[in-house]
């Protein structure tokens, strides 16, 4: 992959496409609806990394400019969900937004694969180090 594939093209140039068998695969396929839903929703690449109970979605240009979003039993959330219904404080969503930064670049060696969702290549991680630190620090913010 060159630079500039990185810098602006495509971020799923070389990667593998994930074996529809694979457990990731079975995960996206649970979350179908919601996740087209929100491919289609954003202008922007979506990376997914499936954890146990939770679809989370960098969105963006991750680790530098990025958003979040997650699907849970058919309903999707985000940053925008937590300062409505939680009500976190902006300062909090920063030190969020910071801690997840450092997880993302701790997942750096995580398998990387391509899919299609919503006639979109998105990026899948399989990486359950990043599942669970991103579920327990939304879940932090969350409660």
């Amino acid at each position: 992959m060159g630079i500039l594939d990185v810098l602006f093209g495509d971020r799923t140039k070389g990667l593998p496409p994930l074996s529809p068998d694979s457990e990731a695969a079975q995960r996206l396929e649970a979350e179908r609806r919601p996740l087209e839903s929100l491919v289609e929703e954003v202008n922007e690449p979506v990376e997914v990394v499936p954890s146990d109970a939770v679809l989370y979605a960098f969105i963006g240009r991750p680790p530098k400019r990025f958003g979040l979003a997650w699907i849970r039993d058919g309903r999707v959330g985000n940053f925008k969900t937590l300062v409505e219904e939680r009500h976190v404080a902006p300062t909090r969503l920063e030190r969020l937004v910071d801690q997840l930064r450092d997880a993302y670049q701790r997942s750096d060696g995580a398998p990387r694969y391509r899919t299609t969702v919503a006639g979109n290549t998105v990026v899948v991680t399989v990486s359950g180090d990043l599942g669970r630190e991103v579920h327990e620090l939304v879940d932090q913010v969350a409660a």
